[in-house]
């Protein structure tokens, strides 16, 4: 479990983490989400001791990381967003040095194997780092994190620069991977993260700016509730019919999908279901549904609204400084 209380981090006269908190429990798989330049790099630097804080707290398994490291970081495997790979090296050579470097005790043949069937690079496990692709090159640092058998991953961009394919595969190792172990995932490819992720940590100009599931996300961040609803029958029963629903707001007609039916966008208050009594009225009025689609805000939509409305809310804060540090000149 990692537990990240008020934690701030300063550059100078430049915070780059900004008193944020938030907790990761044993087992779960959280996406850690922001812009460039948000602060995510350097919160994760800090939870894996590479790099120190100005203020604030982090325990991973109750144990502070600046008066533990080495017992924090034998608990922790890390992949930056440039693997720390050395190029001239066989892939077995550069694991057998991590091995020894990590100071492992599980026996070593049978533990490197294990890793590398674990990350698919059995079959390129003779030959220089160098001459590996992209994806590979990705892998065998995926592999160097998992050296050691690490309760924790912490992983930076892990499919940076990948072509779809490999995105997929590396996708499909981290499910694996967090089947067993907890993951702190960052990344721009937002569906990676939808896909993958139980929870997203969202962080902006190094302030926390959501914390939640993509569902619940999606849901407060649009306040309201919304279906597309394909219904069988003529057009003027139907929009009567799901005018009159208790709790639908809106009923915007979208047009003929379908012989026979029209597409009808519901809207109502995200505090009152209306599914159920919208169900009732189109049975007891003979019109079926053919088909119901929520309308939930993509992960991208919900990241650019909140990033945004963020960023404006911090641009009129500094106005308002302004104007006041006017008006006392």
């Amino acid at each position: 479990m990692i537990e990240i209380t008020n934690l701030t981090k300063t550059f100078g006269k430049r915070k780059a983490v900004d008193d944020i908190s938030f907790r990761v429990e044993k087992g779960e798989v959280v996406g850690f989400l922001g812009p460039n330049g948000a602060g995510k790099t350097t919160t994760m630097s800090m939870i894996t001791g590479f790099l120190s804080y100005t203020e604030g707290s982090i325990k991973v398994d109750g144990l502070e990381v600046v008066e533990h490291p080495d017992e924090v970081k034998k608990k922790i495997g890390y992949l930056p967003e440039q693997p720390p790979l050395y190029l001239d090296m066989t892939v077995t050579e550069y694991l057998d040095f991590v091995y020894q470097l990590k100071k492992v005790t599980a026996e070593k043949n049978r533990h490197l194997k294990e890793v590398m069937d674990m990350v698919r690079i059995t079959d390129v496990r003779g030959r220089l780092i160098r001459n590996l692709s992209k994806g590979y090159k990705q892998r065998v640092g995926l592999a160097q994190a998992l050296i050691g058998n690490p309760e924790i991953l912490i992983l930076d961009e892990p499919t940076v620069g990948l072509d779809p394919k490999q995105i997929i595969e590396i996708r499909n190792v981290i499910k694996e991977l967090g089947k067993q172990r907890t993951v702190i995932l960052s990344s721009h490819i937002l569906p990676e993260v939808s896909a993958v992720c139980e929870r997203v940590v969202i962080i902006n100009k190094g302030k926390i700016v959501a914390e939640d599931t993509t569902e619940n996300l999606s849901k407060s961040t649009a306040g309201k509730m919304e279906y597309t609803i394909r219904i069988c029958g003529d057009r003027g029963s139907i929009l009567s019919a799901v005018s009159s629903v208790e709790g639908v707001k809106q009923a915007k007609e979208l047009g003929v999908k379908e012989p026979g039916t029209i597409d009808v966008v519901v809207t109502g208050d995200q505090s009152f279901d209306f599914r159920r009594p919208l169900f009732n009225v189109l049975a007891q009025k003979g019109l079926p549904i053919y088909m119901m689609k929520s309308n939930d805000m993509s992960l991208e939509d919900i990241f650019i609204k909140l990033t945004q409305d963020s960023a404006g809310a911090a641009k009129k804060a500094v106005k308002r400084e302004v104007k006041q540090n006017e008006g006392t000149l």
